[in-house]
């Protein structure tokens, strides 16, 4: 049998000694630690990512080769003078491989139930969907939903990213800019935290799914935050005559000419579409308003209404709102996720 160790008197005293100090430095680092932690969330949540692109990049999107699990689910009422829109946020079309090397997440299911205008007005002033950039005390994503496709899945084409993380500077990146990879799949859609999947730009598969065709009036594609109908691509060339020719509706934003301002606040580089602030609307340079829509005529609307238009252009997804926008994200910046388990693609 091998001997007993030994174990001195000395031995147990500095193994007493190391536990004590131990102990000491804790309570010295803890409330360094909260204090950290506080002074972050003060600052809007977890520190923001550093990112220091200032270039547009072409990216990969990621192939639409899944197919979900879990049906989708989705119910459109009007109850008074409001819409109640309910979904599970689950698409029937197929989607990229998630959790994928741009973006960490699984879809999940959620349950959605939005309550948005059922007889909107134009309001008085324009709303901005990035009303929020600038504010660097400020909680949550910088910009909200536009609105939510009739499939039930959310037209959320913002990004929380920004040039140094420094969202003060105001420099927030655009999603479709390829500067910051964003795991972006065919439909130019990804996950959130939540596991909420989402479209930044044009929703390929559904708009297959609906039959959009050059040679007819897009059929409805959703409805926005302020209860006015979203459509995608063409639309009737006379916006008052339903028996006028189809065209593709065209964005009136352009590039800024010249270079962004390049200081300790500022990136520096051409305004080539990296950055939300390289765009600005030029009146009548295309077919569309500053909200990316028009008043028209409609097959859903035969008598008229106000209605946005996605676009091959950016914004792609419309970024202002000509009525009076519901929030579709709470004070968070998240929208409550279904408490199911979690649903992976097939």
């Amino acid at each position: 049998m091998k001997p007993e160790r030994q174990i001195r008197v000395g031995d147990l005293r500095n193994k007493r000694l190391s536990k004590h100090r131990a102990f000491l430095l804790a309570l010295c680092i803890l409330p360094l630690t909260l204090a950290s932690m506080t002074f972050a969330q003060g600052q809007g949540g977890p520190q923001m990512r550093k990112h220091t692109a200032t270039k547009v990049q072409t990216f990969r999107l990621v192939p639409t080769t899944q197919k979900l699990s879990v049906k989708n689910s989705q119910s459109d009422q009007t109850v008074g003078n409001k819409r109640i829109l309910k979904s599970n946020g689950i698409p029937a079309h197929r989607v990229g491989i998630f959790p994928n090397q741009g973006n960490p997440h699984t879809i999940t299911e959620q349950n959605y139930r939005f309550s948005v205008p059922a007889y909107p007005k134009p309001a008085a002033v324009i709303t901005s969907a990035h009303d929020n950039q600038g504010t660097g005390n400020q909680r949550g994503a910088p910009n909200r939903p536009f609105g939510i496709a009739l499939n039930g899945v959310l037209f959320d084409p913002g990004t929380a990213e920004f040039w140094n993380g420094d969202r003060s500077a105001n420099w927030n990146y655009e999603a479709l800019g390829g500067s910051i990879g964003l795991g972006l799949d065919g439909n130019h859609a990804h996950v959130q935290p939540t596991g909420a999947y989402h479209y930044h730009g044009l929703p390929e598969n559904y708009l297959v799914e609906l039959g959009i065709s050059k040679n007819s009036h897009s059929p409805q594609v959703g409805w926005a935050a302020d209860g006015f109908p979203i459509y995608a691509l063409y639309g009737y060339q006379n916006p008052e005559n339903a028996r006028s020719a189809i065209i593709e509706l065209s964005s009136s934003y352009r590039l800024k000419r010249g270079r962004r301002p390049n200081g300790n606040d500022d990136p520096g580089g051409k305004y080539d579409g990296a950055f939300l602030r390289d765009y600005e609307f030029v009146r009548g340079s295309g077919s569309l308003d500053e909200c990316n829509g028009r008043f028209c005529v409609t097959p859903e609307f035969p008598d008229g209404t106000y209605a946005y238009f996605l676009t091959n252009k950016w914004p792609v997804v419309p970024r202002n709102f000509r009525g009076t926008p519901t929030q579709l994200r709470d004070s968070r910046g998240q929208q409550r996720p279904h408490p199911g388990r979690r649903r992976r693609n097939k």
